[in-house]
């Protein structure tokens, strides 16, 4: 599905320039929002396919949200009170887990559209307004690709080429890196390509319960391993993919003219 986020920022960015805390709170409304709702039909979707009645299911999500929003609320308050420099990667030490790249992309993102204002990125007053042009581009994306599947029919991968998924996939990209993805698109080739060619039938009867079941085992590790290594300043084996950095000293260097930062050049 795609993203409203861009467009949310982008609207409340042009009605209250200026306003950052206005803009997140938009955001939040207008796109969070939306992502719950799309999230609660993929579980009715996992429900549907395991016979569960609908008036069951819609409690249990209900009473889930409630219980979720308590703990995510507790859990984020305690870590912000017991986790010395939290979200400040220049004072934590390397492999820290508690860099919150998230929160760093949502807290850039209210500091671009709302303090800034998008009127001074890429309207009239800004130096990026060719950048709106790609909203042409995202529309016009998939015409070059439904031409070729009608020209070429015998050609069916052509059909399983799917440019808005191709382009929202990478929205999710910001706030991990590149070593993030590994498990994800081996997983998905093996399953969702392999696996449906070959072993169609366990596919259809297991694949959603597999999904559901990789998700409950990533929230499982992620509290096991904290309770038992990260709570005691074990961050995990030092290894190249370990730190959250593009191993590129010079990526996070200003590119604005006359600017002087330690250890970057000027340009």
């Amino acid at each position: 599905q795609p993203g409203l986020n861009v467009l949310t920022e982008l609207i409340i960015g042009y009605i209250y320039p200026g306003r950052p805390l206005a803009n997140v709170a938009f955001k939040t409304y207008g796109y969070i929002s939306m992502t719950q709702a799309i999230t609660f039909l993929a579980d009715f979707k996992l429900g549907h396919y395991m016979k569960i009645p609908p008036k069951s299911m819609f409690l249990v999500q209900l009473v889930g949200t409630i219980v979720a929003s308590s703990v995510y609320f507790g859990t984020a308050w305690w870590l912000l009170e017991t986790i010395e420099n939290i979200c400040d990667p220049s004072k934590l030490p390397e492999g820290s887990p508690w860099t919150c790249p998230g929160d760093t992309v949502f807290f850039n993102a209210s500091i671009i559209w709302g303090v800034v204002a998008p009127r001074r990125m890429f309207g009239n007053l800004g130096l990026y307004t060719k950048m709106n042009y790609f909203f042409l581009v995202g529309i016009l994306a998939p015409v070059p690709i439904w031409l070729l599947s009608r020209r070429y029919p015998n050609k069916k991968w052509l059909r399983l080429i799917n440019m808005p998924i191709i382009l929202s996939a990478t929205g999710a990209m910001p706030p991990a890196r590149a070593i993030n993805y590994i498990m994800w698109g081996t997983v998905g080739i093996i399953f969702s390509f392999v696996v449906y060619r070959r072993y169609k039938g366990w596919w259809a009867r297991h694949n959603y319960v597999l999904s559901a079941g990789l998700d409950a085992g990533v929230a499982f590790m992620a509290t096991l391993t904290y309770f038992s290594l990260q709570i005691r300043n074990i961050d995990g084996v030092q290894w190249w993919g370990l730190p959250l950095n593009d191993h590129c000293p010079l990526a996070s260097c200003p590119t604005a003219p006359g600017v002087k930062v330690p250890n970057c050049p000027v340009f």
